[in-house]
């Protein structure tokens, strides 16, 4: 006998044996089926899931760093005092100097302004993670479903994250207002030199204004990498306060039960090109491995996290992924309890496809039927990978 069937002949005596027979760090709900690349069988339980909570709370709770925000002071270089000629051009290098002090002026305005921004994004998000960290802490130890605590904790994530948002917005009103400031520079720009081409100019006329040349060019430099620096602040966090939505969302799923997830299988998904694949009619399983048996012959079947560890290693590994999710009722009762199974079956499936979508899973991934089975014993949920 070679070590597979050994394995097989292992599995299937765990899932003969009755529900009573297992404690709380049981091997239960069973994860069995091909490994997701292709390669040899994997078998996954809640236990062997607990390594990876224990790395996600080490690393914060998150599934996303913290983004870098940009570091330059943007301070303009000042304006060179000068002279008044008394000619026309002259009059129009006092002129153009005036435009320039009044363009550097906003541009420290705006420079505090997205310091001061800059200042509270950093606050908010260490609060953020801080407050997610130790959700996850307390999830990872074990807690009771819905502790009353971690609600009060996930409410001030989301606070700080909603605060982060308010932040964007802000930056996002900075931005338009820069652009504008850009515009009015690259016409100040043109202006000056158009200036050396006015006749009736002195030589100190000229003089002044290639000083004013240089500090308008150093300035139209400035504001244009402020204009950078604030968008790609803006996408950076934009991209993280989304990416964090869905993961407070897999917190919430995690805090109901009692139990760590981790990131949200959202993140994974959207890893791969595109939006990903839609799942479309259910698929033939005859003859198919399923990735994930749960077996609902008692109440309340903790199944969430083993499910969320087996999603999870095979969208790290297929992004694109799409799964069939089928309700399994058995067949043995005559008619009217096969109908009552099947129904019971199907609201287990509905349970099941709820709690992945929690989890994150687009839910235009997964496509739903139901069948039955002479050889199951209890309702069961089979969840198999396309």
């Amino acid at each position: 006998m070679n070590c597979s069937k050994f394995r097989a002949m292992i599995v299937g005596a765990a899932l003969l044996l009755p529900a009573c027979s297992f404690s709380e760090s049981a091997l239960w709900p069973s994860l069995t089926g091909e490994d997701p690349t292709g390669g040899a069988e994997t078998q996954t339980t809640q236990q062997m899931a607990a390594p990876q909570a224990t790395q996600i709370a080490a690393n914060g709770g998150a599934g996303a760093p913290i983004p870098q925000l940009g570091t330059t002071d943007f301070k303009p270089v000042g304006v060179t005092p000068g002279q008044d000629t008394g000619t026309f051009v002259g009059r129009k290098v006092i002129e153009l100097r005036s435009e320039l002090q009044r363009m550097q002026d906003q541009v420290g305005q705006h420079n505090g302004e997205l310091q001061q921004l800059r200042a509270n994004m950093v606050a908010n998000s260490l609060g953020y993670h801080n407050t997610v960290a130790g959700v996850n802490t307390r999830l990872q130890v074990g807690t009771t479903p819905g502790n009353p605590i971690l609600v009060q904790q996930f409410n001030t994530a989301q606070s700080a994250l909603d605060n982060l948002n308010t932040d964007i917005a802000a930056m996002n009103k900075l931005a338009t207002s820069v652009a504008g400031v850009s515009t009015m520079s690259s016409y100040l720009s043109e202006s000056t030199r158009s200036a050396f081409g006015v006749s009736g100019a002195v030589d100190e006329d000229h003089r002044q204004l290639a000083i004013l040349q240089d500090e308008v060019d150093q300035t139209v430099v400035l504001i244009d990498r402020l204009l950078n620096e604030v968008t790609d602040d803006i996408r950076r966090q934009s991209s993280y306060v989304a990416t964090e939505r869905s993961n407070l969302n897999t917190l919430a799923a995690g805090i109901k039960t009692g139990e760590i997830y981790g990131a949200s299988l959202s993140n994974v998904a959207q890893s791969a090109e595109g939006p990903g694949p839609i799942a479309g009619k259910p698929m033939d399983t005859s003859g198919r491995r399923p990735l994930v048996v749960i077996r609902f012959d008692r109440d309340q079947v903790p199944y969430q996290q083993a499910l969320y560890s087996a999603v999870g290693r095979v969208l790290e590994r297929r992004p694109d992924a799409s799964f069939d999710l089928v309700a399994v009722a058995p067949t043995n009762g005559g008619p009217a309890r096969v109908a009552l199974n099947s129904n019971k079956a199907r609201r287990h499936a509905e349970d099941v496809l709820r709690s992945l979508t929690e989890m994150g899973l687009p839910p235009a991934r997964v496509a739903v039927s139901a069948k039955t089975l002479a050889t199951a014993t209890a309702n069961e949920v089979h969840l198999y990978l396309r």
